[in-house]
């Protein structure tokens, strides 16, 4: 197979997702997972003293029980070749146009914009009746997914919903009685525990690659969410959303990064933790869709200089660089030049550590926050919000509760947005694919009514689409512009 990543800069080298492809690949990255490792010993062992031999794990026998769970994944759909388009109605550079003044700069029809593209990547059984785990990136933009079992048996498969803010997508097979994993506790895990993947790279079945946890609760650019393990098993496109075990069997991870700037394994690689995923998979499983949590504001890692500034005993903690009005946070108390560290009574080191926190925490939730203001602490009371962001169509040819396919992922404007807007309502498209995306609906854009009716809330799109089945009229707001644009509905 053609090897297809997406690459994200990161210092001098980049992080890919790892999904191998003829074309098909989900605009994330690769990810390798993580594994709850041996037992601690009982007793920590004395720094002057020797350290007692342990057993190396017996990866025959993890290979041997799991294999027959884990699953290939292939996709088939479309992805674009060009630059995204613009609405396309009329020449956008024809004067006589009305619209020429919308349109004007943009892009006009292509008519081959769009290529069928293959991708691959793997996945793994959570339930004898077809439940599977997977990436969210091998699977994003498929028109069609089909899970090949180890005894080659194929399966059509439904994607129930995917969240792209865990990279996490469960999918479901019509079959039964069929081998699961046993999932584990990723909060076990200490570095220098075994762990082993099995994955299918470069689309070579059952592979299994051993390693070490190398880091835990790492914090990656554009995933302050997700406390990745860090390993160093070897994994490659096509292990992304492949299981990672411990040295019990257990699966503690989604393989789902590497961090390289030669497109292959380079030694450090990431996995989402199967605790992160199963909260995801129970969210999505129950209601088709992932509700995730905010605070409310910007924050940065305190370093020595900073730490001095603020007159802080040590560098750790969470500096807030910004408050979002009528935010969790503004009603909590907390203010721009607080350092937020401890969050229900864990210490925050770094930034990301409190991001790891609240992105697991689940709307509503209390959270006990100790801050550092004018040289003392203090604890401060917040009640969680909600991220408010829905995607309204996942992978597949219907939303995950069954309605038609719209292709947008949206969420309620703040007042500051609506304001600068000029607008009392409306919902902010965050991410637009399919349909959608074809009308020339772009992230950015505000949708303001659909079928003429103002719309503020997702559920209330959401609602509104359903009573559809071919067609609705979105009224879309990109600067000071706006147009009705019809969109199909798949």
């Amino acid at each position: 197979m053609e090897l297809r990543v997406t690459t994200m800069a990161w210092s001098a080298v980049g992080l890919l997702a790892l999904g191998t492809a003829t074309g098909l690949t989900a605009p994330s990255i690769f990810n390798s997972k993580d594994t709850s490792g041996a037992p601690a010993p009982a007793t920590a062992p004395q720094p002057d003293g020797p350290i007692p031999l342990t057993t190396a794990p017996n990866y025959r026998a993890i290979v041997a029980r799991n294999q027959a769970a884990v699953v290939g994944i292939t996709t088939a759909g479309e992805m674009k070749t060009s630059a995204p388009q613009g609405f396309n109605f009329g020449n956008p550079n024809d004067d006589d146009n009305p619209l020429a003044q919308f349109f004007r700069g943009m892009p006009g029809p292509n008519p081959h914009a769009h290529q069928l593209m293959h991708a691959q990547g793997s996945g793994f059984l959570i339930s004898a009746d077809g439940i599977i785990l997977t990436n969210a990136h091998v699977v994003d933009g498929a028109k069609e997914v089909t899970v090949k079992l180890s005894d080659h048996r194929e399966f059509k498969a439904k994607v129930l919903g995917a969240d792209r803010t865990s990279d996490i997508a469960v999918l479901k097979i019509d079959a039964h009685d069929l081998p699961t994993v046993h999932v584990g506790n990723s909060d076990k895990l200490g570095v220098g525990d075994y762990v082993l993947a099995i994955g299918e790279p470069f689309g070579l079945e059952e592979t299994a690659t051993a390693g070490i946890v190398s880091a835990k609760g790492r914090s990656l650019p554009g995933d302050g969410y997700v406390p990745f393990i860090q390993t160093d098993a070897a994994v490659n496109p096509g292990n992304s959303g492949g299981p990672l075990f411990d040295a019990e069997g257990n699966v503690v991870g989604i393989n789902a990064q590497i961090y390289t700037n030669s497109g292959g394994y380079q030694g450090v690689s990431f996995a989402i933790p199967i605790n992160v995923a199963v909260q995801v998979k129970d969210q999505i499983v129950k209601t088709g869709k992932v509700s995730h949590a905010r605070l409310g504001i910007e924050i940065q890692t305190i370093d020595q200089s900073l730490a001095d500034s603020f007159k802080l005993p040590t560098p750790n903690g969470a500096l807030v660089a910004k408050v979002e009005p009528d935010s969790a946070a503004e009603h909590a108390g907390i203010k721009v030049g607080d350092v937020i560290l401890k969050y229900n009574g864990e210490s925050i080191v770094d930034a990301g550590q409190l991001s790891a926190h609240v992105g697991q925490a689940m709307p509503g939730d209390k959270a006990q926050l100790e801050i550092w203001r004018g040289g003392k602490t203090s604890t401060l009371t917040a009640t969680i919000g909600s991220a408010a962001a829905a995607t309204l169509a996942d992978a597949g040819d219907q939303g995950a509760a069954g309605q038609p396919r719209l292709g947008l992922a949206l969420r309620p404007l703040s007042p500051a947005e609506r304001q600068q807007a000029g607008v009392t309502g409306g919902l902010l498209v965050e991410q637009s694919e399919g349909h959608a995306a074809d009308a020339g609906i772009q992230p950015g854009d505000v949708v303001l009514s659909v079928d003429g009716t103002a719309v503020d809330s997702v559920a209330q799109l959401r609602k509104m689409i359903g009573q559809h089945d071919k067609q609705v009229a979105l009224l879309i707001q990109r600067g000071e512009n706006r147009l009705f644009v019809p969109v199909a509905l798949g």
